[in-house]
C-alpha cells in the first residue's frame, strides 16, 4: 500500500488496518496516540551517574527500534493473527473516512480556495452517490472535509508547517434525498455554480443545483432547501440503466450519458433549463461503461464499452463513430482521457489497431477506476478488484546496467516489480473509485465499500 523509492522490492509495499465504524459523518486516526506500557521490571543499580545515562540512552535507542515486520507483496493472503498496517513515512497526508452506505461513485467539486495548494491542513468538497439496501433509503451527500492535516510519524522534522497538526480533520455534509441507487456521478466544472448529476439505477438521471449546499458550509446562516427536488431530470434512458456519464469541460453544460442498450445522449444547458437530444449516438453493442469528452476539443468524445471496444466520436455526427478499436479481450470498463494524446497518431486504416504506450500485467482483478494526474501528464492511478490502488509513471525507464526489482509475491514466486510503479496503496475493501484532486496537487480521493480515503503520497 505503499510506495517508497525504487531502491528494492519494499517500495511498493505497504500494511495497512482499517477499521469502519457505522454512521457517517466520522473521520478514523492512523496514529496511536497511546503509549505501550511495556512488560517486566526496571531496576536501578548504584552506578554513576554516567553510567545510568548511556544505559538509558541505550535503552531509548532499542525501544525506538521500528518492529521488523514482513514485507507485503499484493496478492498474498494475509495469514491468520496478521494485518495490514500503514507505513505512515510515505505519505504527506492520509486520512479515512467511514460512511453510512457504501458511496460507489463520487466526484471533487471546484471551489475557491485556488488552485496549486500545497500546504497543510487542507480542505476538500466533494459530492457522492449510495448504494443502500433499499432504494428510498439512497442519498447524496455533499461534503466538506478539513482540517486534513499532514501525515506525523516517527520520523519527521521536529518544526512543520502545520501549525494545527493534533487537531482531527472534521467532516462537514449536507444530504439530499435520491430514489434509486447512484451508478455514477459528475460535477459540472463551473467556478460559480455547483451542479452535479447523478445516474440512478432505474435508468434516470437526475441534475442537481447544490450551488446553496456547498456555500452553506461556509457563509453562516445560509440554510440549503430541505426538501432539494432535481432541476432537471433525463428520461430517454427509459429503464435501462447506465454507468457513462461526463460534463465536457470546453464547452459547458454539455452533458452524454450512456445507459445497457448501448445508446448515448446529449443534455445541454441553455438559458431556461436543459434540454436533451431525442437522437441517441448509437455504434456500441453493448453496455456503455464509460464517457469521457475531450478535455482540449469542444466536439470529440470517447466511449468504452462491455463490446471491447473504445470508439472516438464527432457529436456533430450521431450513427457511426468516427474512429473504433477492439482494445481487450474483456469487458472495457473505465477510460480517462490524457490531455497531450493527439488524434493523429490513431492510424487511419480500419485494419490497424493504435500503438499502446505501455502495458503493465500487475493488478490480478478487473480495473475499476483510472485517471491522469492533471498536470503530470506522464503519470496515472488506477484502482482494481485487487484492493490495490497503484500510481504510475510512463516517463521512468530502467537503467540497462541495473538489475530488476524482484519481490516474492503469493505463492513464494518471484515478481518484477516495473521500474514505472511509483505507489502501492492498499487497505480499502473493493475500491470503487478514484480521483485525482485537481486544484491540490498530488491528493488522491477513493472510495470503496467501507468508505473513503484521502491521502498525498509523498512521490506524486
Amino acid at each position: 500500500m505503499v510506495g517508497k523509492k525504487r531502491e528494492n522490492p519494499e517500495d511498493h509495499e505497504q500494511r495497512m488496518k482499517i477499521e469502519v465504524d457505522e454512521g457517517m459523518g466520522e473521520f478514523e486516526d492512523r496514529i496511536e496516540d497511546d503509549m505501550d506500557d511495556g512488560e517486566g521490571e526496571v531496576v536501578i543499580h548504584n552506578d554513576s551517574d554516567e553510567d545510568n545515562d548511556e544505559a538509558m540512552e541505550e535503552d531509548e535507542e532499542e525501544q525506538e527500534k521500528p518492529e521488523d515486520l514482513p514485507v507485503y507483496l499484493p496478492g498474498r493472503e494475509l495469514e491468520e493473527g496478521e494485518e495490514l498496517v500503514a507505513d505512515l513515512s510515505t505519505y504527506d497526508m492520509l486520512h479515512s473516512m467511514n460512511v453510512e452506505w457504501p458511496c460507489l461513485s463520487f466526484d471533487i467539486l471546484q471551489d475557491k480556495l485556488g488552485n496549486g495548494r500545497t500546504n497543510f491542513p487542507m480542505t476538500c468538497y466533494t459530492v457522492a452517490g449510495s448504494q443502500a439496501p433499499t432504494a428510498s433509503e439512497n442519498k447524496i451527500y455533499i461534503m466538506k472535509m478539513s482540517m486534513l492535516h499532514k501525515t506525523k510519524f516517527d520520523d519527521d522534522d521536529e518544526f512543520s508547517d502545520d501549525e494545527n497538526e493534533d487537531e482531527d480533520p472534521v467532516l462537514e455534509f449536507k444530504t439530499i434525498a435520491h430514489e434509486g441507487g447512484v451508478n455514477r456521478i459528475r460535477a459540472m466544472p463551473h467556478p460559480e455554480v455547483s451542479i452535479i448529476a447523478a445516474m440512478s439505477e432505474t435508468g434516470k438521471v437526475n441534475i442537481y443545483d447544490i450551488t446553496t449546499h456547498v456555500d452553506s458550509f461556509d457563509i453562516p446562516g445560509l440554510i440549503p432547501p430541505r426538501d432539494t427536488k432535481p432541476i432537471y431530470t433525463i428520461t430517454n434512458h427509459g429503464a435501462y440503466e447506465g454507468y457513462g456519464i461526463d460534463w465536457s469541460s470546453v464547452q459547458s453544460g454539455h452533458l452524454l450519458t450512456g445507459d445497457g442498450k448501448g445508446r448515448i445522449f446529449l443534455t445541454t444547458k441553455t438559458d431556461s433549463g436543459f434540454i436533451t437530444d431525442k437522437t441517441a449516438y448509437t455504434g456500441h453493442k453493448s453496455s456503455i461503461e464509460d464517457i469521457q469528452w475531450s478535455p482540449s476539443q469542444g466536439a470529440v468524445f470517447a466511449t468504452c464499452s462491455a463490446d471491447q471496444t473504445i470508439k472516438i466520436w464527432d457529436s456533430r455526427t450521431k450513427n457511426k463513430p468516427q474512429l473504433s478499436v477492439h482494445a481487450h479481450d474483456s469487458d472495457v470498463n473505465v477510460i480517462s482521457w490524457n490531455s497531450i494524446w493527439d488524434l493523429r497518431t490513431w492510424p487511419q486504416s480500419k485494419t490497424k489497431t493504435p500503438e499502446t504506450a505501455a502495458t503493465f500485467n500487475w493488478h490480478k482483478a478487473p480495473i475499476t477506476s483510472i485517471d491522469w494526474h492533471p498536470t503530470e501528464t506522464s503519470m496515472l492511478a488506477v484502482s482494481g478488484a485487487d484492493e490495490q490502488l497503484t500510481i504510475w509513471d510512463l516517463a521512468l525507464e530502467r537503467d540497462e546496467e541495473e538489475d530488476p526489482l524482484i519481490g516474492i509475491g503469493a505463492g513464494g514466486q518471484q515478481i518484477e516489480v516495473p521500474p514505472q510503479l511509483l505507489f502501492v496503496h492498499q487497505g480499502q475493501k473493493n475500491i470503487k473509485e478514484l480521483h485525482w484532486h485537481k486544484q491540490a496537487p498530488g491528493v488522491i480521493i477513493s472510495t470503496a465499500y467501507d468508505g473513503f480515503n484521502v491521502f498525498k503520497p509523498f512521490n506524486a
